[in-house]
């Protein structure tokens, strides 16, 4: 897994820029496989990564169990410090609490209410559906603070039950960046109540995700940090605002057309590790870069084969985006497999972390657009 600590605290006070470095670790498929326990679980939960696309308004992250980027915030008075995903395909912040008695939260922080002097319980239940299963809870109200930004009265979800997957991720919660459009019972997102109470000076956030388990990931509130990217920035509009969606022209392989034909909508999702698409695309994209299916079906290729396989371009609203093997070929002990994903739509595609990190994305509520430059 992938983290996030506080960096740059001085400088984020004088621009109202808050930056949180991000580091990676190991993943929680990883873990269940040195267990020996990853096959009963993928028979007990299938993969459904467009399980959070299909709720209405009832949003969360999508998890390949695989790697992803989180980072700490604090709850109450005083804080108490949790680690959440920062998820730009969902729109509730929800962190554990001592009134849940699933496993997933017994290995987590748990937030304790009376220990908070701000705390307010709100009147509402909480019910949030992931690709590998569900989280249950409680609406409640209290102060947020968010890389030096704290965030009064805002709404957020206490979790009573988990599901078995949690119990093997690193963090805690998760943090929804996406529109108030799809959020759980309307709440106000910790982003749009930091807009809403002047706490930053720029109605948008920006992302830079490292590569190869480096350090130095961070998500940007209220700026654009240009030291992650080199040449312009391109923006796309947005043809949603309810997740970060844009319009995907195609994907291309050698200057053939080899996913997305006619043009789809695509999604900018953090709390995605993978490119994920419709089965007939996904699988004509791997045959196209050399892949094979293996048991845990994976899209697995040569490890020496990476320096010859070639670049596949995403191109975005008539502008091409291309991401190399080096990019899209993922390496651990057990072997090297492709980012690419089946269980998308014909209609909606899911550009996560292995497009994200070749791309510093902006995220522009205001103008309704992001912004895509290289990232360095």
């Amino acid at each position: 897994m992938k983290w996030l600590v506080v960096l740059s605290a001085l400088v984020a006070f004088a621009e109202c820029f808050h930056k949180f470095p991000l580091i990676k670790g190991k993943t929680a498929r990883q873990d269940l496989q040195e267990k020996g326990l990853w096959d009963e679980y993928r028979k007990q939960n299938p993969y459904n990564p467009m399980a959070k696309f299909y709720q209405s308004g009832s949003e969360s992250m999508t998890n390949d169990a695989d790697l992803s980027y989180y980072g700490m915030i604090s709850i109450g008075t005083p804080p108490q410090s949790f680690s959440v995903i920062f998820d730009t395909g969902s729109s509730n912040l929800w962190v554990p609490s001592v009134y849940c008695s699933s496993q997933a939260c017994k290995n987590h922080r748990r937030f304790n209410p009376p220990k908070s002097s701000t705390f307010q319980l709100g009147d509402q239940t909480l019910s949030i559906q992931y690709g590998t299963g569900s989280m249950t809870g409680h609406l409640a109200i209290d102060n947020v603070e968010v890389g030096g930004i704290t965030v009064s009265k805002q709404m957020f979800g206490i979790s009573k039950t988990e599901a078995p997957f949690m119990a093997s991720m690193a963090a805690d919660g998760i943090l929804g960046l996406a529109f108030q459009s799809i959020a759980s019972d309307d709440v106000v997102p910790v982003f749009d109540n930091m807009v809403k109470q002047g706490l930053v000076s720029q109605p948008l956030f920006s992302v830079y995700l490292s590569s190869n388990s480096e350090q130095g990931s961070e998500v940007v509130f209220g700026g654009i940090d240009s030291s992650h990217y080199t040449g312009q920035i391109t923006w796309v509009p947005l043809t949603s605002d309810t997740y970060w969606q844009i319009q995907m022209d195609s994907v291309t392989i050698n200057g053939e057309v080899v996913a997305c034909s006619g043009g789809c909508q695509a999604i900018i999702d953090t709390g995605t590790s993978l490119v994920v698409g419709p089965t007939k695309d996904i699988n004509n994209m791997n045959a196209w870069v050399g892949a094979s299916t293996n048991q845990y079906g994976e899209a697995t290729v040569y490890c020496q084969n990476i320096q010859s396989m070639p670049e596949v371009t995403f191109t975005l609203n008539g502008h091409a985006f291309t991401v190399p093997a080096s990019a899209y070929v993922s390496q651990s002990n057990y072997g090297c497999s492709t980012g690419f994903s089946q269980g998308g739509t014909d209609r909606l595609w899911i550009l996560g972390d292995v497009f994200i990190r070749e791309f510093y994305a902006i995220f522009d509520s205001q103008n309704q657009n992001i912004g895509l430059a290289k990232s360095v």
